[in-house]
């Protein structure tokens, strides 16, 4: 593990490398109808497979060494020192409304990078296994469906279509909306002083 992705996802090493899709809110969708290409990351959660565009994964690194921060909500599992970096690390699991993920052998922590122009954010979110990257033609996204889904409708941004099965294309910038978690966290701490 421990491996960089970053620049597997990026032929030529640049963020706007030739041959990627660079649309949508996970900077991973291409235009509808456009027949571009583009990269996602694969990964197990709770027995799901969901997707986020590779433009968005820095590296995928190993499970462990993790400072628990006190009174914080469930899906918070504290923060790790990336290369003197302090990250913090979400459970995607417990985000999504389920149960903290279980560590196990395969379960590890990816990297994204998400923010503006202005103003980047690196967090690690918990996986119970990566899969692979693979290649999205836009033709095989279909919408996100309004209901029936096990998380919020608006974190998901598409459904791709591979090998007859689909896959939930998350819209990381909702999911880790360093906002929407600032609020969460200050809502929980009010509840707790009342």
């Amino acid at each position: 593990m421990g491996q960089v992705v970053q620049q597997a996802g990026r032929p030529g090493g640049g963020k706007n490398a030739p041959g990627l899709a660079k649309a949508g809110a996970a900077g991973g969708l291409a235009a509808a109808g456009s027949g571009e290409i583009a990269q996602y990351l694969t990964f197990l959660l709770s027995g799901e497979m969901y997707a986020v565009g590779i433009l968005n994964v820095k590296e995928i690194i190993e499970y462990g060494q993790l400072t628990e921060i006190p009174m914080m909500p469930a899906f918070i599992r504290g923060v790790i020192n990336l290369r003197g970096s302090v990250v913090p690390v979400i459970d995607l699991s417990a985000r999504f409304g389920g149960q903290q993920t279980e560590v196990s052998r395969r379960t590890c922590i990816v990297i994204i990078e998400i923010g503006n122009e202005e103003e980047r954010h690196d967090i690690g979110v918990v996986v119970d296994a990566v899969s692979e990257v693979l290649e999205v033609s836009a033709a095989d996204i279909e919408p996100a469906p309004s209901f029936g889904a096990k998380i919020r409708a608006d974190f998901i941004d598409g459904m791709g279509k591979i090998g007859g099965k689909f896959v939930i294309i998350l819209d990381i910038q909702r999911v880790l909306s360093v906002e929407e978690i600032a609020t969460l966290a200050t809502v929980k701490d009010v509840a707790k002083d009342s």
